[in-house]
C-alpha cells in the first residue's frame, strides 16, 4: 500500500490498528483515507467513519469510468501476494511476549531486514513484509504476510508460525 499511494504523490502514514487510533492520526495528518488489512476502511469525506459500503462505492465508480474487467482494475494494485490475517491462540501475554521475542531474534541481524515495534513487530525484508502483533480484544496472535510471489509468502508465513506455534 504505501508504494500505490507514494506514487501517486500522496504520503502514506503508518499508524496502530483500531478505529480510534487511525481517525485521531487521520485528524492530526489530514488524511483523505485509511484502512486496515482486516477490511476497515476510514473517509475523511465521511467524518472519519468506517465503511466499507463506501469503498465498495468507490470501487464501482472507478469500474465505471473503464473498459476492463475488475480484476484487470485490482491488478493493477495488486503488486503482492499477501496471507490474509492468520490467528494464534495464545495462552497469556508472557507467551506473546516470549513468541514475539523469539521472531525477532530469528529475523535480527539478516541484511536488509528492518524492525519496529509501531504495532506490534513489524519486520521488512527486501521485498517482503510481516506484522506480528497481539489482538486487542481476544487471546490471539496476529499475522499478516506479504512477498512478491506464493512461494516466498508460504515460506516466510511458514516460518513465523512455526516460532509463533512451537511447544513451549
Amino acid at each position: 500500500m504505501p508504494e500505490t499511494i507514494e506514487n501517486e504523490g500522496a504520503v502514506a502514514v503508518r499508524t496502530r490498528v483500531g478505529h480510534s487510533l487511525i481517525k485521531d492520526r487521520m485528524k492530526e495528518t489530514g488524511a483523505v483515507f485509511g484502512g486496515e488489512h482486516s477490511a476497515h476502511y476510514y473517509f475523511r469525506d465521511f467524518w472519519g467513519a468506517d465503511t466499507g459500503m463506501l469503498a465498495a462505492m468507490h470501487v464501482l465508480a472507478a469500474l465505471g469510468e473503464q473498459a476492463k474487467p475488475l480484476s484487470e482494475l485490482a491488478a493493477d494494485y495488486h503488486r503482492y501476494i499477501e496471507s490474509g490475517e492468520v490467528n494464534t491462540t495464545v495462552a497469556n501475554r508472557a507467551a506473546v511476549d516470549e513468541r514475539t521475542a523469539d521472531v525477532r531474534a530469528a529475523f535480527a541481524g539478516r541484511p536488509g531486514v528492518t524492525t519496529d515495534d509501531l504495532d506490534g513487530l513489524t519486520v521488512d525484508g527486501p521485498d517482503w513484509w510481516f506484522n506480528l502483533r497481539p489482538s486487542n480484544t481476544e487471546p490471539l496472535l496476529r499475522l499478516n504476510v506479504e512477498a512478491p510471489d506464493d512461494d516466498a509468502m508460504t515460506a516466510l508465513r511458514d516460518e513465523v508460525l512455526a516460532l509463533v506455534r512451537k511447544e513451549s
